[in-house]
């Protein structure tokens, strides 16, 4: 393997210079003027298959997400555009007792003058129940249950509204409980917590879409 890589080496040194090479070794001694003039005839030897590379740009591309910042346990995520403000919402993944993602909730505003200040998806596995819809508990106050609304292949999605209330409990709470319920053990709930670290910090960058 290491003479092969040598002799590549060796073969790609000499693709580059063997332009130069030759005619150093086999050009005949002329006089300056018969030089010049051939020189400037000759046309410029074409690059034998190299790539000359492309300008590598840092960071996020138009229409490309990105984590712009993260405020306690929530992350602030942001489309990238190419002039205006950026849509941005915060998102946060729940697990299990042993670390397994669970469930992850995104939360983003709502234009002024609705029921809802904000709107939140929220994924689940696709082993869920259904029927048994999303219950969200914040603090130990009286849960709320929501439907699941659409389902793709990679889990089942709840689309909930989030009142003005729900927001100020949301920004008050140290912690919300997340219950679903598995398909295969329609008897068992499974339980998640939803951290509310950072959350009034985090939803106050939260941009508001505009018409």
């Amino acid at each position: 393997m290491h003479n092969l890589l040598t002799r590549i080496s060796i073969i790609a040194a000499l693709a580059v210079a063997g332009p130069a090479f030759a005619q150093d070794t086999t050009a005949p001694q002329t006089d300056a003027g018969q030089t010049d003039a051939t020189q400037t005839e000759a046309p410029a030897p074409a690059d034998p298959g190299l790539a000359m590379g492309e300008t590598v740009t840092d960071g996020p591309q138009p229409g490309q997400t990105y984590v712009r910042e993260v405020s306690g346990d929530w992350s602030l995520e942001c489309l990238k555009v190419e002039e205006g403000e950026e849509p941005c919402q915060i998102f946060q993944t729940m697990t299990d007792g042993e670390g397994n993602q669970v469930a992850n909730m995104r939360i983003f505003k709502l234009p002024a003058g609705g029921q809802a200040e904000a709107g939140a998806l929220v994924a689940v596995p696709l082993e869920t129940l259904l029927t048994a819809q999303l219950t969200i508990t914040v603090d130990g106050a009286q849960p709320k249950r929501y439907p699941f609304s659409v389902c793709d292949r990679q889990g089942c999605y709840a689309r909930i509204g989030l009142t003005t209330e729900d927001i100020a409990s949301y920004k008050r709470g140290a912690s919300a409980t997340v219950t679903l319920v598995p398909f295969v053990a329609p008897d068992e709930r499974v339980e998640v917590t939803l951290s509310l670290s950072g959350f009034t910090a985090g939803y106050d960058m939260v941009t508001v879409p505009t018409e």
